[in-house]
């Protein structure tokens, strides 16, 4: 039985814990408005800044400029240089590239629409709770899908086509050969995983396909002025479209299966596109093994996701899956075994975030 000592430890322990939490969460809600305004840019390129110098160049009011300006630099996000009492604002060394470097790695920023994308909906998800119902997709606006394109938008552009593809490799050689392979890219979302697979490989044909019409319209816009226009293609449409059957060499699902209402027939309709010798390939999270209390940073991270926006999505509709973003390789062998695949492979490919799966007809 814990002492009173032991109680009060931990007490104090959560006190501190919840305090510094929120305190973090304003700080990612700020950097939110830095990213969403334009402001992290505007900095970057004719700083130091004034607040009103900020404003005038940003477009936006001086009084919110300042106190945005002041917060960030009370939380180190910023440099402050204050001379003759005026207060000229710039970013840190290293904070370019984290912030601002669509294409790099370390590129942070979109975590901020992210998670705040994710708790827009809190009345719904609150009255989803008592109900047992799901919440829509698009009840999460823009920001979802804008946020998740721009996270997953630098692991496609310099890993997906240059590590992972070739890290499997009877698929890395069939997509090189003749004649042409076909791909599916299911739930493409704004395109970027269909452009970086035709990129890579000079002959693929690719068509991304979608049911969300903001996603596909955003899809087609990426892909202007990419040089892969004429091999890559978006569709908005179901991919158990009959007229679809048996014509790809690979499907692919990058980050989607574990929003699925219905995964398993999803799958199954996958499998439906495959041709002779197809295969598919799925990335999603790289989750812990089985359920651990306490946790790492990483499946917090996830359970936070799934509870507020990746769990609600999926439980939409009649007899939904509900798997939520903490997806086991487990589930997913489940789920493709339930599909109707001979096999699920998972890959021996090293990632902090993404798991990946071979299935075989």
């Amino acid at each position: 039985m814990a002492s009173v000592a032991d109680s009060t430890e931990r007490r104090d322990a959560l006190v501190e814990r919840l305090f510094l939490n929120a305190v973090g969460a304003f700080d990612l809600f700020s950097v939110y408005l830095g990213d969403r305004l334009g402001l992290y840019r505007v900095i970057a390129d004719d700083g130091p800044l004034t607040s009103a110098e900020l404003a005038d160049a940003a477009g936006v009011h001086e009084r919110y400029a300042r106190e945005w300006l002041e917060h960030q630099a009370a939380s180190e996000l910023l440099d402050v240089d204050a001379n003759e009492g005026e207060r000229r604002f710039s970013l840190p060394e290293g904070h370019r590239e984290a912030l601002l470097d669509v294409s790099s790695l370390n590129y942070v920023a979109p975590l901020g629409r992210a998670v705040l994308a994710s708790v827009r909906p809190l009345d719904a998800l609150v009255a989803a709770f008592r109900t047992g119902e799901g919440v829509p997709y698009a009840d999460y606006g823009e920001d979802l899908h804008e946020g998740q394109a721009a996270f997953t938008r630098p692991l496609f552009e310099n890993l997906l086509g240059s590590e992972w593809l070739p890290a499997v490799p009877e698929l890395h050689q069939r997509l090189l050969a003749d004649p042409a392979a076909r791909v599916a890219d299911i739930a493409c979302g704004q395109g970027r995983s269909s452009i970086e697979m035709a990129r890579a490989y000079p002959k693929v044909v690719v068509d991304g396909i979608d049911s969300d019409h903001a996603s596909i319209e955003a899809a087609r816009k990426n892909l202007e002025r990419t040089g892969v226009e004429e091999r890559v293609g978006f569709q908005e449409r179901d991919a158990a479209d009959a007229e679809l059957v048996g014509r790809y060499d690979l499907v692919t699902i990058f980050e989607a299966l574990h929003d699925m209402s219905y995964p398993v027939e999803v799958l199954r309709a996958a499998r439906g596109l495959l041709g002779d010798g197809g295969m598919m390939l799925i990335g999603d999270e790289r989750t812990e093994e089985e359920f651990t209390a306490p946790a790492s940073e990483v499946e917090r991270l996830y359970y936070g996701f799934s509870v507020f926006h990746c769990l609600p999505v999926g439980m939409v509709g009649e007899g939904a899956a509900g798997t939520g973003t903490v997806i086991r390789a487990e589930t997913v062998k489940r789920y493709a075994d339930e599909a109707g695949f001979s096999s699920c492979e998972v890959l021996p490919i090293e990632h902090d975030f993404w798991r990946f799966y071979l299935l075989k007809p």
